[in-house]
């Protein structure tokens, strides 16, 4: 991640990959975060084709949709456009996708997950029950079962980050959930709080509420106390 002190960039967590067509809206030297609104623009500029008609009978599509032909359909399931699907991307059972998502090459867009206003660079991985808003996920990044990218604040202010040299910068954004660093892996079952950063290959284990800004190659976790309980039979 950058040093500290210095200008913080979408490059010191992602490296935009060349699947997608989309480069000229997500520069590398911007903050991560203004990423987000570029979803729109992008998506905004792109030329959608004629939706294929051979679709499941239980996946209802509308809008502008792309989706790549060698992507897996689920029988069941809902994609609202602004969308864009990406080569060899397999969608589950019951996805959900609210409109405003770009998925790169070879994601998983999971049974019973929710996606709105999105990036999936290539080869994330999102398989089962989460909710992925207002965020961007890094190349191959992984989020375990049951993962939630909260995306507004109790307070519904505006949300800010934690720069990597401790600062806090506002973000301007009502909305903002995680920006997930390439090969980054969140465990089951947590939170990634609004404005959470991870670095490139950062990991969260299960169960957390995480929030702040994690350091590339770094393990945040918390220690369960163990204790030494007699026996209901005793």
């Amino acid at each position: 991640m950058a040093s500290s002190g210095g200008m913080f960039k979408a490059s010191d967590l992602f490296d935009f990959p060349e699947s997608l067509p989309f480069s000229n809206f997500f520069r590398p030297d911007s903050a991560p975060w203004e990423w987000l609104p570029s979803i729109k623009e992008a998506l905004a500029g792109f030329d959608f084709p004629e939706r294929a008609t051979d679709l499941p009978a239980g996946l209802a599509v509308s809008g502008d949709v792309f989706i790549h032909p060698s992507v897996q359909l689920p029988a069941f399931g809902s994609i609202q456009g602004p969308t864009y699907i990406g080569e060899g991307c397999e969608l589950r059972p019951g996805v959900f996708i609210r409109g405003f998502v770009i998925a790169g090459k070879g994601c998983v867009l999971g049974n019973s997950c929710e996606f709105k206003n999105c990036l999936l660079l290539d080869g994330v991985q999102v398989p089962h029950f989460s909710y992925v808003g207002d965020s961007v996920l890094g190349n191959a990044a992984h989020l375990g079962a049951g993962v939630i990218c909260s995306n507004l604040r109790l307070d519904q202010a505006t949300v800010p980050v934690i720069l990597p040299d401790g600062s806090k910068q506002d973000t301007g954004l009502r909305k903002l959930g995680a920006l997930v660093g390439d090969r980054a892996e969140v465990g089951c079952n947590s939170v990634l709080n609004p404005g959470s950063v991870l670095g490139k290959r950062a990991l969260v284990m299960p169960s957390m509420a995480f929030r702040g800004t994690l350091a590339t190659n770094t393990i945040a976790f918390k220690k369960e106390p163990i204790l030494n309980a007699p026996r209901m039979d005793e």
